[in-house]
């Protein structure tokens, strides 16, 4: 006997021991459950109490034995009483049966579809109800027509009361599937009444907003969010409860992550708005990227824009360059030579401005690589104390990031070099302390801030210091640097942030994504396919240094041949291969066969490039470094 089976056994059992009747029918009014006192008190045959019996069969024979009475017009009879079932209306009557014997019928929908019927035997009820009618000549007529009422409506109450009880315990039950399904979203959930206070929310919170509350049913906002949180929040609340859903974005101040909020009016039946519904949702990573791509956007149109200009621009420099050196080969007279030198150092300060204002504009994609923080920042210590002098010191401290983590190291050390050098020129001569110190907020940003002893900057300076050509230095200074710096920081997705210090002196604040570093993949056998003997040689040594084995082929239709060897982990090709197949069409050919081995394509063409665009696994750009090849397979390793 299964579970099933014995718990079915078991229920009938305790059913078959209740004294009053009891029938379910399911939604298509078939019966699915009864007990004996259901056959024995309509003396049903066996055949009409099985599982599956249509209630309009059983009416009917209900009907035919006249058990409403006499019916004229049977079949009437029967749809009328089917119509009625299929109404699952709530029902409660009293009825005197062919055999003279009364019973009270208590008829409840159930949630499900269908309705359950409990049928009761109240003759006996009924007989002392009518003694004590004829026995009690004090009682009057209108007690006991009270009574009966009084015994009539206490029946229906109680088949009122079971309904009730029914849909509250289904409606507990939809709460309860309602609480499981917000816990589950990775977003805070909650109801806020007009007073700013919580009336509901899942225990999503302080994973959304770090460093706030989580029980915070029956708390005000200030409470559970902090004030400055609240204060940023409020003008959306104010036009949620004023009628307007909104949407806006923060950022989270205490542990730096940028919040995505929807706001909605809870309005009730009469219009009127009693609260706000609230949709709290970490954007940080999203947020990330968009500054990053906006970044490379604004990089490509300034690029558009200057391209055309810094050509002809270097070509009138190179004019100038060639005639003053002209000149200057003719043995000018001394104040003419003055001139000349002049005139040529100005042409070279326009060169070096040129290359500054390519290196900002110009493409330049992000490649970062795992680099630990604290000897990076020793090394670049190293690099800058030859230009501070003797009376500046140079000081590092780093806390909390011992494990690698994902940076791109060409242009945080150029960034970092021009904040030192900035520092050293706002100190002056004169004795001073420059510092960097970097450091974790939460799990979302790297935190990098450069301070010195100097004079701090001027109030127009806090305002257009990133501004290209803006610069405090008059004719020293091209106006570059912290430009160069804020566009490096914006194209990986960070901020930057200028301050005066409370103590004296300025401060440069970087936060750049916190990403950790992937492992590198275990060691591997590699394919690898490149038709140049050259460049094969290079890549091998490559895949070596970083611990792969590596077998060769130089066309598509070899590293067929090869591709089924045991053990084969990755398979590395150019897109272009000698012969009539390219990379593509091997790589294409390897999934069709449902090939288990990672598949990267290596090339030196554009992103654009209709080959490249239907390249079937990720694509790894030449020229590319061993450290830039690590780094691209530990990405691609958990991707």
């Amino acid at each position: 006997m299964t579970g099933d089976d014995a718990h079915g056994r078991l229920t009938q059992a305790g059913l078959n021991l209740i004294q009053q009747a009891l029938s379910i029918f399911d939604a298509d009014l078939r019966l699915a459950v009864c007990n004996r006192q259901y056959q024995i008190m309509f003396d049903l045959p066996e055949v009409f109490t099985r599982p599956g019996t249509t209630f309009e069969e059983t009416i009917r024979l209900l009907v035919q034995r006249g058990e409403y009475g006499h019916q004229p017009d049977i079949e009437a009879a029967v749809r009328l009483r089917v119509d009625q079932a299929r109404a699952f209306a709530p029902h409660y009557m009293e009825r005197t049966r062919a055999n003279g014997r009364t019973i009270s019928v208590e008829g409840s929908p159930l949630p499900q579809g269908g309705w359950v019927t409990v049928y009761t035997d109240i003759t006996e009820i009924k007989r002392q109800e009518a003694l004590l009618r004829a026995r009690s000549e004090e009682l009057s007529g209108q007690v006991l027509a009270n009574a009966e009422r009084l015994a009539q409506a206490n029946r229906e109450l109680a088949a009122t009361n079971a309904a009730l009880e029914e849909a509250k315990r289904e409606l507990t039950e939809i709460e309860a599937r309602t609480r499981q399904v917000t816990e589950m979203m990775p977003a805070h959930i909650a109801h806020m009444d007009r007073d700013f206070h919580y009336t509901f929310s899942n225990r999503r919170l302080s994973a959304v907003m770090p460093g706030s509350l989580s029980d915070i049913v029956g708390r005000p906002a200030a409470e559970a969010l902090g004030e400055d949180t609240l204060a940023r929040i409020a003008p959306g609340l104010n036009r949620a409860l004023a009628g307007e859903a909104n949407v806006l974005e923060i950022t989270h101040a205490p542990s730096g992550r940028r919040i995505r909020i929807a706001l909605t009016p809870d309005r009730g039946r009469d219009g009127a708005v009693n609260g706000v519904y609230i949709l709290s949702t970490d954007v940080t990573h999203e947020a990330q990227a968009r500054a990053a791509l906006a970044q490379s956007a604004k990089r490509e149109l300034a690029a558009q824009l200057t391209s055309g200009l810094a050509h002809d621009f270097a070509n009138l420099l190179t004019i100038i360059l060639g005639l003053q050196g002209r000149l200057q080969r003719m043995s000018p007279p001394p104040e003419a030579g003055d001139l000349v030198r002049a005139t040529l150092a100005a042409a070279r300060r326009g060169g070096t401005l040129l290359d500054r204002i390519a290196a900002i504009s110009g493409p330049r994609a992000l490649r970062p690589q795992p680099l630990e923080l604290a000897p990076f920042l020793a090394d670049l210590a190293a690099m800058a104390r030859p230009t501070l002098g003797d009376a500046l010191t140079l000081t590092i401290t780093v806390t909390g990031l011992d494990a690698p983590m994902m940076l791109d190291p060409g242009p945080l050390q150029d960034s970092l070099l021009n904040l030192i050098l900035n520092a050293r020129d706002a100190i002056g001569p004169r004795p001073g302390q420059i510092g960097i110190t970097a450091r974790p907020v939460r799990d979302t940003w790297v935190e990098i801030a450069v301070t010195d002893t100097g004079r701090g900057f001027a109030a127009e300076a806090l305002e257009r210091a990133l501004d290209p050509f803006f610069t405090t230095k008059g004719g020293e200074g091209s106006g570059l640097g912290l430009s160069m710096v804020y566009d490096q920081t914006k194209l990986a997705g960070g901020t930057l942030r200028l301050e005066n210090r409370p103590t004296g002196g300025a401060q440069v604040t970087l936060r750049l994504p916190l990403r950790p570093a992937t492992e590198a993949p275990e060691p591997m056998l590699v394919l690898l396919v490149e038709d140049s003997s050259e460049i094969r040689a290079s890549v091998r040594e490559m895949l070596r240094a970083l611990g792969h084995n590596v077998i060769e082929a130089s066309t598509a239709p070899e590293a067929l041949e090869l591709a089924d060897l045991p053990g084969l982990g990755m398979i590395l090709s150019d897109i272009y291969l000698a012969g009539h197949m390219t990379g593509v069409d091997l790589m294409v050919r390897l999934a069709t066969q449902g090939h288990a081995a990672r598949q990267v394509l290596m090339t030196s063409l554009p992103a654009a490039h209709p080959l490249r665009a239907v390249a079937p696994c990720p694509v790894l750009t030449k020229p590319f470094t061993q450290t830039d090849l690590a780094a691209f397979l530990a990405a691609k390793a958990t991707a």
